[in-house]
Formats: structure tokens, C-alpha cells, sequence
């Protein structure tokens, strides 16, 4: 492939670098918070067990264990799915991050980043 033209990024790719830049954004301002929190992105959310289905399909979900360490996994589907383009697409990315880290430090989604 010519290094002049732009490496082709797979939609999974471009969502991974969407989550990456909301949390570098949000590891500047709260790194020693956030020194033991995981991020991951997954496909889609498991069904529940025995088939509880609930009435929306969430954008994320956060999970403690008793040692400290929390994982926040974003979904990429529903995500993809009620967003329109590129820039809607990037927001709903960083507001459902934002929205996850406000959960775990027990605080407002405004006073996680204030200029958001």
C-alpha cells in the first residue's frame, strides 16, 4: 500500500480509538481515580440470564469486584445504532464514559468533565 494514502480503519477501530480518546481525556483530570479502572469495548451486552429482558439495551455497564479494580465496558452496537454520523457518534461515546465514571466516583456527570 503506498504510504501516502490513509490506512483503511475498521468501523470496530474507529469506535476503539472513540473510547480511547474519551478516556485519556478523562485520565487527565482524574488519574490517580481511575489508576484501577479498566476499560473495555464490547460488541453488544450479554442477554441476561433466563430471560429478563429489559424495555432498552444499554450503552455500558460498570463492574466492581471487592479488590478495588472496575471495569467499564461501552457497547458498540447500541451505540452505532442511535447515532447518525461520525460527531454524534463521538459524543455519545464520551458522555456514556463520562456518565460510567460519574457512577463510580459517586459524583454529577458535570463535575466529571466540567467542559464537556
Amino acid at each position: 500500500m503506498p504510504s501516502d494514502l490513509p490506512v483503511s480503519r475498521s468501523r470496530a477501530q474507529a469506535f476503539d480509538d472513540l473510547v480511547l480518546d474519551a478516556v485519556e481525556r478523562l485520565e487527565r483530570l482524574w488519574a490517580r481515580e481511575l489508576a484501577n479502572v479498566d476499560f473495555l469495548v464490547e460488541d453488544v451486552p450479554p442477554i441476561p440470564p433466563h430471560g429478563e429482558l429489559s424495555e432498552t439495551i444499554p450503552f455500558s455497564r460498570l463492574e466492581t469486584d471487592p479488590a478495588g479494580r472496575a471495569r467499564i465496558i461501552v457497547y458498540r452496537r447500541p451505540v452505532e445504532i442511535r447515532t447518525k454520523d461520525p460527531e454524534e457518534m463521538a459524543l455519545l461515546v464520551h458522555e456514556t464514559v463520562v456518565e460510567e465514571v460519574a457512577n463510580l466516583l459517586g459524583v454529577e456527570p458535570e463535575s466529571v468533565d466540567p467542559e464537556s
